[in-house]
């Protein structure tokens, strides 16, 4: 049996949910979803909405990047540690504080009167988040010892998560058109309280076979490494630039907390994040390859979040409408996939969704200012087929690819590393949409027919106030303004296409290590285990593959 299958003490029984009958495992599953649902609407969401965010609170480039933000660095940075939590003090605790840190924190963004106040309801948010994540994929994972049971499930749990990323701009786009920003943020407050308190009476609790306890050396280190990093890319790709003091001794703490965490965790006798996971090539490979695809597609999303508003002019929710393509076909194909992933091999499923979408974020090169919305949407619609093939069979090789008792470590650890992909994602493609768009501004400005003078002004203005500004130009003359709104169309939508590219090729290189670290065939990790085999994992050799 593997090292990691050893315990510091007994097993800790809580209740017999994985046996107690298809009535618990159904509500278990659908309180559940609930709750990654709940924490991935202000994912996009916000995002989609956050033109609007700006014209109201007059906020910077870099302030709208720390309100996206804002909400993603406490969930990757404290999700790991509230999958210690639940697993030693109970995942329906963990559960309901996630669900009450989410009512907190949207009531706080609901208040708020300026964008600091909105980061910090963002950041109360997303450490709800955090706990809602690893709370539900480990009560999933435990009332589902079945390896067949547990991947539909699971493919059924990242269908909700898809179903909160495809709804959150629509409930938002509907709401701003019928009252103020602030109340975005009212529709997760209500629905964390309806299923905090369905949740309280109907969920059993469950913990870990083995005791694990908090690792603060290890926690620390990962929140100063995971805020160096964004901190830098963001201020570094903004007005301060590479070089400035702040960015330089953020990249170096950055990069100091990354060697103290890995120093800690191998040190450590209850690891936050274990490293010997890594043994495993199939869960070594699964981590990265959802680290890359969580990374491109919010990266894109916020891309053409970013093009549908500041380039087609779209209102919140006609932008939350076409990003259906991307986000929404998780939804609706989650059925197909989880019958797929028992016909073939999680790993082949998630090999053909990695070439599918990384050849569909390709094929958003294509697009120009001029697109119509048919076309763009038939375009995107591609990368989203794909990323609903791979993103299911990511988290089920991560978690096959490891002893039953360690799928809810595993899950935990999946994510964290899913949400350091989406947290480096806006900050990184906003730097890129900016510098981009500013670069080719003065090209698409001199052929556009400008005057000398118009052409200085424009560029001035975008320069001064940030690449938002340049949806709202007004010049002299309509002809100029519209010439002058060409050229920013233009000269953003190459930035579009330089965000394409990163994200395609990203997507392109996850295949790749997919086929190298995983696999396609079937082995021991995809074949139904006897329950005395699932329950102990002894014949889950840690360095093996997952099919």
């Amino acid at each position: 049996m593997s090292s990691l299958s050893k315990a510091s003490s007994g097993p800790v029984p809580v209740d017999s949910s994985g046996e107690s009958g298809v009535s618990h495992r159904t509500a278990t599953l659908v309180l559940a979803c609930a709750g990654v649902f709940i924490s991935y609407l202000p994912v996009v969401g916000v995002s989609t909405s956050i033109g609007v965010i700006q014209q109201a609170l007059d906020a910077s480039t870099a302030q709208l990047q720390w309100i996206l933000d804002a909400f993603v660095l406490p969930t990757a940075a404290l999700l790991l540690s509230f999958g210690v939590i639940g697993d030693r003090f109970g995942r329906k605790k963990v559960f309901l504080t996630g669900l009450l840190l989410t009512v907190a924190g949207c009531l706080i963004a609901l208040t708020a009167s300026g964008a600091v106040q909105v980061c910090v309801g963002q950041a109360v948010t997303g450490a709800g988040s955090a706990a809602l994540l690893p709370s539900t994929l480990g009560l999933v994972a435990h009332v589902h010892p079945d390896r067949a049971r547990r991947a539909r499930a699971i493919a059924v749990w990242t269908a909700f998560l898809g179903l909160g990323l495809t709804l959150g701009p629509l409930v938002n786009g509907l709401i701003l058109n019928h009252a103020a920003w602030r109340w975005i943020f009212l529709p997760s407050a209500i629905l964390g309280a309806v299923v905090a308190v369905a949740g309280f009476f109907l969920l059993r609790d469950s913990r870990s076979e083995h005791i694990r306890h908090l690792d603060v050396p290890g926690q620390i280190l990962a929140i100063i490494g995971i805020t160096g990093v964004v901190y830098g890319v963001i201020e570094g790709g903004g007005t301060a630039g590479w070089g400035d003091a702040e960015v330089v001794v953020a990249f170096v703490l950055a990069g100091l907390a990354l060697v103290g965490f890995v120093l800690a965790e191998l040190r450590s006798s209850s690891p936050m994040l274990d490293l010997r996971l890594f043994r495993s090539s199939a869960f070594s490979g699964a981590a990265l390859v959802m680290t890359i695809t969580l990374f491109a597609q919010v990266g894109l999303v916020f891309a053409l979040s970013e093009y549908f508003s500041l380039v087609h002019h779209a209102s919140a929710w006609n932008i939350g409408v076409r990003l259906i393509a991307v986000n929404g076909l998780t939804v609706v194909l989650a059925p197909v996939v989880g019958r797929l992933m028992n016909r073939f091999t999680p790993s082949l499923v998630m090999l053909a969704g990695l070439v599918v979408s990384g050849v569909g974020a390709l094929l958003v090169t294509l697009v120009e200012a001029d697109t119509g919305t048919g076309e763009t949407v038939l375009l995107i619609a591609v990368m989203g087929v794909g990323l609903a093939l791979a993103v299911a069979p990511i988290t089920t090789v991560a978690m096959n690819s490891l002893p039953r008792h360690l799928a809810p470590v595993a899950g935990s650890s999946n994510s964290a590393l899913r949400q350091i992909g989406s947290a480096l994602a806006p900050a990184v493609f906003g730097v890129v949409l900016t510098h981009r768009t500013l670069s080719s501004l003065a090209g698409h400005l001199s052929a556009s027919g400008l005057s000398q003078a118009d052409q200085g002004q424009v560029d001035g203005m975008v320069h001064g106030a940030g690449i938002q500004a340049g949806a709202f130009l007004r010049l002299s003359g309509e002809q100029s303004t519209e010439q002058a709104l060409g050229a920013f169309a233009a000269s953003f939508t190459d930035a579009l296409h330089e965000c394409a590219w990163i994200g395609g090729i990203g997507m392109l290189i996850a295949a790749m290590i997919s086929l190298l670290t995983i696999g396609v065939k079937r082995t021991q990790e995809s074949r139904r285990p006897t329950e005395a085999t699932a329950s102990t994992g002894a014949a889950t050799p840690l360095s093996g593959r997952a099919g």
